[in-house]
């Protein structure tokens, strides 16, 4: 039996028939087909983000192996192209609130971190017309907030290529967390606004931003520091400066390149600012582990409606395979990383250790009565 059976039989512990069905009232989609029904599809889009399927043809191929019901491509082709993505980017998102713990959590943790961020797919410009980006090509992007202590993305928006980063992320902005983010999040309009709406963050600067009336902080200075300068001040000329003024840390990567970042936390030490701003090499990571493992930068269809189910399912199959990766790793003393997991997983060739944790964890929830039929190998 194919280990797609296992990640199935989750995404089914997780998410009620119900709720699929609520969502698919939602955004008026009736689901009148017999053979090849809107569940098939997840499965589908699930089995290809894993296994790197290299569009709906070679998918539909391939099916039988991952203990999928045959179908025409075509027939996936049009379930694709009909279905409203809305559905699965809101199974998506509910799949992270059951996976999730920061989200689940009834109260925030302190100094919670939430990493924001964009990545971008582009492809030829006739392959994607409704998503121009630059020159000749097209593209979409997906905006995520990520948070470190689990992992997992928190929120993910969509837009094409052209969207700016910064109006986006802040749509994804949440003061239960101190938001971390690139330099493309940092007018001095929003900082205020951050500000105001007492937004935590760290942000970095870009370099010709100019300080108005800086004022050193006094501080220990810790052995082996990588902190240069910490001081408060107005950012921007006269045409555009900050209202408020914010904390200013200097510091250097592991490069030695110096690195600003501007801040309204005041509590914490400058050495530990910069180290919630080094955090964000994580979401970078995501990125490249999303794109290289689970299929990403290969779009099987051509309308929104199919490029962003698929992706959105992809995100599906990150979830759930982090979910069930964090949960074993926690009973095993054999070190693994999440590549070689899901690697050995998919081939069955996990380490004893491994495939007894992963056994025992999957026969503890069928037992609590929430998984039947899954393969244990």
């Amino acid at each position: 039996m194919n280990q797609f059976t296992t990640i199935s039989a989750l995404f089914d512990q997780l998410i009620a028939e119900e709720e699929l069905e609520q969502c698919l009232k939602t955004y008026g989609y009736e689901d009148v087909a017999r053979k090849f029904r809107v569940r098939d599809l997840i499965d589908f889009l699930l089995a290809a983000a894993l296994e790197k399927w290299e569009g709906y043809r070679d998918g539909a191929d391939q099916m039988a192996a991952s203990d999928l019901a045959p179908v025409n491509f075509s027939t996936i082709s049009k379930k694709a192209t009909e279905l409203p993505y809305e559905v699965i980017k809101d199974l998506f998102h509910l799949l992270v609130t059951r996976c999730n713990r920061a989200q689940r959590r009834s109260k925030p943790i302190k100094h919670a971190l939430l990493l924001i961020d964009s990545t971008t797919m582009t492809v030829g410009e006739t392959r994607l017309p409704w998503a121009p980006f630059h020159g000749k090509r097209s593209g979409i992007k997906l905006h995520v907030a990520y948070t470190p202590e689990t992992g997992m993305p928190f929120e993910v928006k969509e837009t094409i290529g052209r969207v700016h980063d910064g109006p986006a992320g802040v749509s994804l902005a949440n003061r239960s967390f101190i938001l971390v983010a690139d330099r493309a999040y940092g007018k001095h309009a929003q900082l205020d606004e951050y500000e105001r709406q007492d937004q935590r963050f760290v942000i970095r600067l870009r370099e010709n931003v100019k300080y108005h009336r800086p004022h050193g902080l006094q501080r220990f200075v810790p052995t082996h520091s990588n902190v240069t300068d910490d001081i408060t001040c107005q950012l921007g000329t006269e045409q555009s400066r900050t209202a408020h003024r914010f904390r200013v840390v200097t510091f250097h990567d592991h490069k030695g390149h110096p690195i600003r970042v501007a801040t309204n936390i005041r509590d914490l030490s400058a050495e530990a600012i910069a180290s919630m701003y080094q955090t964000r090499w994580q979401i970078e990571s995501f990125f490249q582990w999303i794109k290289g493992q689970l299929n990403v930068p290969v779009l099987f269809g051509t309308t929104k409606n199919a490029v962003f189910s698929q992706l959105f399912a992809a995100l599906m199959a990150y979830i759930l395979v982090k979910w069930v990766f964090e949960s074993v790793k926690k009973i095993v003393r054999k070190p693994l990383s999440l590549k070689g997991f899901l690697r050995m997983f998919l081939h069955h060739t996990l380490p004893l250790e491994w495939k007894s944790a992963l056994a025992t964890w999957l026969y503890e929830r069928r037992t609590k009565g929430y998984l039947s039929n899954l393969n244990f190998g």
